[in-house]
């Protein structure tokens, strides 16, 4: 590798990295925050909190990373043409692959990272997380809740113990889950017990009211019922697992027999499809970067800031993935959409790049643009020449 490769590799990826780690703190923080009920309801140590925390981490990284690739690239670009690094690097006759080569080793290095996080380490630090919530449900209602006091365990859920003993048994359950917005629930049950995994509390001997939005209220009686701990949801004794949860195997050839798969087929299949498309983000944002601002251009030219121009195409390109992804779950069709947004994107930019073609604002934007710039100067004009009469008065 060239020199000046290296230089631009190296700029590039120092802003990455000061682009990538305090969107990835800020977006982190917020999310664990959203969780610190698990230290203050259930009497966990701030070691076990320290833990989930970094089981949360590899959920985040594949959706700041690509944006941090586009920002960083974007921003070194821009700052090398203000500095008229670019307009040397053209006059010296460099090819523009000097350019390029280092933008797209850097994009293809992120984007692999990307695939193992999403296909390998998301997916098991998704399952702990569950797990490690599960057991602290578990031992909120074996060992923390007093007897004969309401605890809410989240927001709509309520529940009070009467008397606890010895293995996890729990007398005099009362339970009432607003959480659904069609359905009031209220459990009775004269005996209750947490399983050795902490994942299901089953109660015994009891009865649930369900009352619903018109008003209409049913009683059915129960010698046995499961709550799952682990999603805090009504469950059937199994643990609730979610297609993000399941690895990259499981993905590809699903057990036909499995109760999650059966519920919900779509949901493993797009989230199949969209594991295999969202690596290329950070590829095909870099090439966005390279068209918005992979050429010497002037100061002096009306148009958006690059990295304006350069985050609505990534936004944009995002939320188109993210929407045929979503569509992918209730239909089929949605599958080859799920591949063509990323290489179509990926592909106008090669193309824009192959033919030298520089992305352009629409001459409407650009007029209107420009009008309102000339009319704010004016008006500020006018502004600062009535400030300088007034004080030579």
């Amino acid at each position: 590798m060239k020199l000046l490769e290296l230089y631009i590799l190296r700029r590039s990826f120092q802003m990455f990295l000061v682009t990538l780690v305090p969107v990835l703190t800020i977006i982190w923080t917020i999310q664990v925050l959203g969780r610190i009920n698990l230290v203050t309801d259930t009497g966990q140590s701030m070691g076990s909190f320290a833990t989930l925390a970094t089981f949360i981490l590899p959920t985040i990284i594949p959706v700041v990373l690509p944006f941090a690739v586009v920002i960083g690239i974007t921003q070194t670009l821009n700052a090398m043409n203000n500095d008229s690094e670019m307009a040397v690097i053209d006059a010296a006759g460099s090819p523009r692959m000097v350019l390029y080569r280092p933008v797209m080793m850097m994009a293809v290095g992120l984007a692999a990272l990307s695939f193992l996080i999403t296909n390998f380490v998301e997916p098991a630090s998704r399952t702990s997380a569950r797990e490690m919530v599960a057991e602290a449900y578990a031992d909120l209602l074996s060992s923390v809740i007093e007897e004969k006091t309401f605890r809410s365990i989240e927001d709509g859920l309520y529940v009070q113990i009467s008397e606890r003993h010895s293995g996890r048994v729990l007398k005099g359950l009362f339970l009432v889950d607003y959480r659904d917005p069609n359905w009031d629930l209220i459990y009775y049950a004269r005996e209750g017990s947490i399983d050795d995994s902490g994942t299901t509390l089953t109660m015994r001997d009891g009865e649930v009211h369900r009352k619903a939005k018109d008003g209409r209220i049913s009683v059915v009686k129960f010698l046995s019922y499961a709550f799952d701990l682990s999603s805090m949801t009504e469950s059937t004794g199994n643990a609730t697992v979610y297609a993000g949860d399941r690895s990259l195997s499981f993905l590809i050839n699903p057990d036909p027999t499995d109760k999650a798969f059966l519920a919900s087929p779509g949901s493993f299949r797009a989230e199949f499809h969209r594991r295999m498309s969202d690596w290329m983000l950070p590829v095909v944002f870099a090439l966005v970067s390279l068209v918005v601002a992979g050429s010497a251009r002037s100061s002096r030219r009306a148009r958006l800031h690059p990295m304006v121009s350069a985050l609505i195409i990534a936004f944009a390109i995002r939320w188109l993935s993210f929407y045929v992804s979503n569509g992918a779950k209730n239909d089929a069709s949605f599958v080859p959409l799920v591949y063509l947004v990323p290489i179509a994107s990926a592909l106008i930019a090669i193309f824009m790049l192959a033919t030298n073609r520089q992305l352009k604002m629409p001459a409407f934007v650009s007029h209107a643009a420009g009008h309102w710039m000339n009319r704010a100067e004016r008006r500020l004009t006018r502004v600062m020449a009535g400030t300088k009469g007034s004080d030579s008065r």
